[in-house]
This record gives C-alpha cells, sequence and structure tokens, in this order.
C-alpha cells in the first residue's frame, strides 16, 4: 500500500486523494445530486445498504461515500468489495481491462522529539498517514465463492421487521423526542428533538411515508450526538457560517448510515437546496473536509449504536 499525500510536505508525484474524492462529491452536489442519497440495492427494495469487505464486514466512514459513488456510477448491483489478492483467496479472478477503486486507510503514528535532551524534555509528535489500496466490486469479478454477506447487526433482521426495529433502536439511544409543529430540529438549550407526527410524512417516489419519517429523524439524532458528555462538536451558531454547514454535512453522512444500517430508504430533506451553497464553499475551501466529516458522521453513528445497545 502507498502512502497518499503528506501532511507535512506535499510531494507532487503522489496523488492527493483529498482532492480526487472532494472532486467527486463536488461534481455530484454540483448537478444537484448527493452521493449518499442513491437507492443502491441488490434487491427490488429501494433501500441502501454499506459497501460490504470480502467478508461481510461493513465499511466505514469516508470509505462509505467512496463506493456508494463508485458503485452508482459504473452502475454495480453488488455491495461487496475486495482487493486483487482477496478475490483471488475466494477462488475468483478480475477480468483484464477492469478498472479498480482507490480506498484509504487512516493511521496515526508517534515520533518523538528530544526538545531539550540536557533537561531530558521530551515530546510526542503524533503524525496522520492515509494509506491508499485498490479494490474491485463483485461484478467485476469471475469465479466467486462468497461466503453469506454479515451485513450489519443492525439490519439483520426480515425487511418486514426493519421499521419496528428502528423504532427500537431510537428508543434506546434515549434521546427526548417531542412531536409537535412543523419543524424537526434538535434544540441544544432544552437537550431535545422536535419532530412533526408521523402522519404527517408522505409517500415518495423513492421512499414510504415511515421511511422518510425515520430518515429524518436519524438526520437529528446525530445532531443530538453533538452535544458536550456525547461526541461534543461545533454545530455553529447561525446558518451560512462553516460550523453550520459542517454540522449539517455530518448529520446528512451520519443519516445516511444509519439508514443503510437499520434498512430504510434514505430520503431527501426538503431544506436540501439550502445547503447546497454552503457545502460547496465548505468542500471547496478544504480538501479535507469531506473526509473531517465523515469521520465525524461515523463517530456518531458509533456514539448511537453502542448506547443503543446494538453493536
Amino acid at each position: 500500500m502507498a502512502i497518499i499525500g503528506s501532511f507535512t510536505k506535499n510531494n507532487p508525484t503522489r496523488p492527493d486523494i483529498y482532492q480526487r474524492v472532494t472532486d467527486a462529491i463536488i461534481r455530484d452536489l454540483e448537478q444537484g445530486t448527493r452521493s449518499w442519497i442513491k437507492p443502491w440495492t441488490t434487491s427490488s427494495k429501494k433501500s441502501a445498504i454499506r459497501p460490504l469487505r470480502h467478508d461481510g464486514t461493513p465499511y466505514r466512514g469516508i470509505n462509505v461515500l467512496i463506493l456508494w459513488s463508485e458503485a452508482a456510477g459504473r452502475g454495480y448491483a453488488s455491495s461487496t468489495w475486495m482487493t486483487y489478492r482477496q478475490a483471488q483467496s475466494l477462488g475468483g479472478h478480475v477480468r483484464k481491462g477492469e478498472c479498480g477503486t482507490t480506498i484509504v486507510y487512516a493511521k496515526t503514528i508517534e515520533r518523538s522529539n528530544d526538545d531539550d535532551p540536557a533537561a531530558g524534555e521530551v515530546t510526542i509528535e503524533r503524525i496522520p498517514l492515509l494509506r491508499a489500496y485498490t479494490v474491485f466490486n463483485a461484478d467485476q469479478v469471475d469465479g466467486l465463492q462468497l461466503p453469506l454477506s454479515a451485513n450489519s447487526s443492525l439490519s439483520a433482521e426480515a425487511p418486514s421487521t426493519r421499521i419496528d426495529r428502528a423504532d427500537k433502536f431510537i428508543a434506546a439511544t434515549g434521546a427526548t423526542i417531542v412531536h409537535k409543529g412543523n419543524r424537526a430540529c434538535f434544540i441544544p438549550s432544552r437537550d431535545i428533538i422536535e419532530m412533526p407526527l408521523y402522519r404527517q410524512f408522505v409517500d415518495t417516489p423513492t421512499s414510504s411515508a415511515g421511511e422518510a419519517y425515520y430518515a429524518t429523524l436519524l438526520h437529528e439524532l446525530i445532531h443530538y450526538t453533538s452535544s458536550p458528555g456525547r461526541c461534543n462538536r461545533d454545530i455553529g451558531k447561525s446558518f451560512g457560517d462553516n460550523a453550520y454547514a459542517r454540522e449539517e454535512l455530518v448529520a446528512e453522512l451520519g443519516a445516511a448510515f444509519l439508514c443503510a444500517d437499520l434498512g430504510i430508504a434514505p430520503e431527501p430533506r426538503p431544506d436540501h437546496a439550502a445547503y447546497l451553497a454552503t457545502w460547496l464553499t465548505v468542500l471547496k475551501s478544504d480538501k479535507r473536509a469531506i473526509f473531517s466529516a465523515a469521520a465525524l458522521a461515523q463517530k456518531a453513528t458509533d456514539w448511537l449504536v453502542a448506547k443503543s445497545g446494538a453493536g
């Protein structure tokens, strides 16, 4: 695996994975679409599922967005991905001429610096590294003998029970949810989520009324994790500032991850268009913003899963 991009000195001979991924997300947003909303599925039910490793383990964070986008763009039906060697270990072979997809693995290494050897002072410098490797979709591989997919612990039940499972998951998080009015929001000062009544949601071409309700509520649950004592994120002060835009992006991604885990079709929010310009501003000014947002969304998702006892 090659290290992609240096965090200390830029190396022009190395491809910039931050910029490459960010540019792809920007292209989608500029076309009015979101990579994490498209309903990729291997069944007749239009619900997204997380991309899976060759052993059935779900991918996490930014790799979910990368592989969702690639699957949609190339029209793959399978949700399973693997390296060239993993395909061989499963009795398959990547077809000649197939192009792989670059995904990433982030890690941090520690290096000690002797600030004052005479005084015995040593500081530890933490250096983040991003490693890249290539995977192929199962649709690009012939002769595979795949194990049964584990997918996610949240979506292990039959489709007919998944809305009930969403109810149980949400209740187990302990969040206070008040049904009133016509807005969906998290109110930090009162530490509550306000939601319209269930019956106010309607069917759409991409999801049922129930799925629209749960997708909206999961979005607000991600906001709920921002409070101190939970995931402690800066959510900004007003619409349009960078922190506010980043928090909305975190909630969008986190809700998409949870929808995939719970087998719910993610539904675009009515206020989607209002956020496009602010998201684009953030992404164009910081090529690592989407990586950071995906990591924070995964952290929020993990917190809710742990709190619910579903992990």
